[in-house]
């Protein structure tokens, strides 16, 4: 099918993403920059089509709390397949078509790791005609800022185990360090190691880990702080060890906070770029959506709200992960969503119509009208959770090129049957004309919720998760074991007892069980791990073994991905 760009010129559809991203003429970026009321000054150009806002520019957008007034729309969906969704190819063709009705509009979404990018999932900005650009530079290196988080992340391990080697004045107990090493690619040999071999010359002996820059605390921390000044407090917190009391030990003890916030000072700025259809877009941060919070940078959002009439942001996985903790943790900090969109799609239905895990991708493909129905039941609870906050939901199905009519028609007219808005959105194919319908439903619904968390801070943290696992889960219970009720004695103790909760669990069910599909009821959270996030001001809530450094599937994307002699990348899709 035939899409028309900004110009109005036919394009025929793609055979990638990667096709479609070398195919688009971006706008300059200062006219980009222009439709959000930017001057020249206000950007520093890092290549084509790319910018980094000033300081001077960011204060300017996010001095006054209130003027963050336009309308922010917050993209989840329902219990993701390991392939996902779509959300950000959806919040990219619903921020395009927000600006095809006349409003001014911005998006703002998550930095691709280069783990999933030579991992399953390849590129990650957003597909077909509704990605942002320039699609190579953001799945690469982009503006440097995730290595800047590696760097002052390893600054800040290198200098626990140099306070070791040099006398240990602050009398660590090397048994309780919980700082690790990180390494933004997957790496299953790192996820445990020993360092300090080899004699007194080469440190203190210790076992040690390697995790996922993206699951790196410093990235909850770039990501929600609101300055400079509060990016620097809040590294200075960040619990590295225990002394011999069984006290913490931070930065600011070692006298390491102002090394690792200068590392991170540029990244600190949010990135400016633009999707297909030349709407501006924000790419900045990236933390995991279960071990921290999944979504973009707060002063990105922040920014996107103050100067733009729209806002369409992301956050990661399910409503009952992302969207939860959007509510939680960065609607605290003044980004309250107006107006929710949760993705369904066709596959994503099935799976839990047949009660399948592991997914298996072949038997999704075949037609099942039947299985599609019954996995409404899970599309309908994740919106339950979102309008339990008091934030209005439209369900968008995001349309893959191959779902049949019939199974398409079945999902649509069981959602609406249930009372549920609903729209299909065919950006990936269309672009903004695609998610036409879906924004107007979006206007609509706008501001007519009444945003209302569903815990006090100043509750005690067990009720917090209780709420979370009962309320937002459907747990019957929760059951604490392998030392989590200590866990949560030693945090309530050291005075983070009023921070938020950040529940990890996996993303593929309600539960903590993958394999419990649909929407689970009649089973108990158990809770394995409690440790503060003091820096990111969450406590973060282990209920399983989790995954903080993935590693390669048998046919990595990395196989696929190529340079030429021209260099010219292939492979990213």
């Amino acid at each position: 099918m035939a899409h028309s760009n900004p110009a109005g010129d036919a394009i025929d559809a793609p055979e990638s993403d990667l096709a479609v991203a070398r195919a688009a003429d971006p706008r300059p970026i200062e006219a980009v920059a222009a439709d959000l009321g930017l001057a020249p000054g206000d950007i520093e150009p890092r290549g084509d089509g790319v910018a980094k806002l000033t300081l001077d520019a960011v204060r300017s957008a996010t001095a006054d709390a209130d003027a963050a007034e336009g309308t922010t729309v917050l993209v989840t969906g329902m219990t993701p397949t390991p392939k996902g969704e779509g959300k950000t190819v959806t919040s990219v063709g619903l921020g395009q078509a927000l600006a095809g009705l006349g409003e001014s509009t911005a998006v703002a979404v998550r930095e691709p790791s280069l783990g999933p990018v030579f991992g399953i999932k390849g590129g990650a900005a957003g597909g077909g005609y509704s990605q942002v650009l320039p699609m190579e530079a953001i799945n690469l290196h982009f503006t440097g800022d995730i290595h800047a988080l590696t760097a002052a992340h390893n600054l800040l391990s290198a200098a626990l185990d140099n306070h070791l080697h040099q006398g240990n004045d602050e009398a660590i107990d090397v048994r309780r360090v919980d700082w690790p090493r990180a390494l933004d690619v997957n790496d299953r040999a790192l996820r445990e190691t020993v360092v300090g071999l080899g004699g007194p010359a080469r440190g203190v002996p210790r076992e040690d880990e390697f995790v996922i820059t993206a699951a790196s605390e410093l990235m909850a921390v770039l990501g929600l702080a609101e300055d400079l000044t509060d990016l620097k407090a809040r590294i200075g917190r960040i619990v590295l060890a225990e002394d011999v009391d069984g006290d913490p030990i931070t930065p600011d003890d070692l006298g390491v906070t102002g090394a690792a916030t200068a590392l991170l000072r540029d990244a600190f700025r949010p990135n400016l770029v633009q999707t297909v259809e030349g709407v501006p877009a924000f790419v900045h941060g990236g933390p995991f959506a279960n071990i921290a919070h999944g979504t973009n940078t707060l002063v990105a959002d922040r920014v996107g709200a103050s100067l733009a009439d729209y806002l369409v942001t992301e956050a990661g996985f399910g409503a009952d992960l992302g969207g939860e903790k959007f509510a939680h943790i960065v609607a605290r900090q003044g980004i309250v969503p107006d107006v929710a969109v949760v993705v369904a799609t066709v596959r994503g239905a099935k799976r839990h119509g047949l009660e399948m895990w592991p997914a298996d991708f072949d038997a999704l493909a075949a037609t099942n009208l039947e299985a599609v129905r019954a996995g409404v039941e899970n599309v309908k609870r994740h919106v339950e959770v979102v309008e339990s906050l008091g934030i209005p939901a439209v369900v968008a199905i995001n349309v893959f090129p191959d779902d049949a009519e019939s199974e398409l028609a079945a999902l649509e007219s069981t959602l609406s049957d249930a009372g549920i808005g609903v729209e299909r959105s065919t950006a990936y194919r269309d672009g903004g004309e695609g998610a036409t319908a879906l924004g107007e439903r979006v206007r609509e619904r706008a501001g007519t919720g009444e945003f209302a968390p569903l815990y006090d801070l100043d509750a005690p943290l067990r009720e917090k998760i209780e709420t979370v696992a009962r309320e937002v889960y459907g747990a019957d219970g929760v059951e604490y074991v392998d030392g989590a009720s200590d866990d949560l004695d030693r945090v309530e103790r050291w005075g983070y007892g009023d921070l938020p909760v950040c529940l990890s669990k996996t993303p593929y069910s309600f539960s903590d069980d993958a394999s419990m599909t649909g929407v689970p009821e009649g089973w108990t959270l158990t809770v394995r791990e409690v440790s503060p996030s003091t820096g990111a001001g969450f406590v973060v809530v282990k209920t399983a073994d989790v995954m903080t450094m993935p590693g390669l599937p048998a046919k990595p994307a990395a196989e696929d991905i190529d340079v030429d002699a021209e260099g010219d990348v292939s492979g990213l899709f």
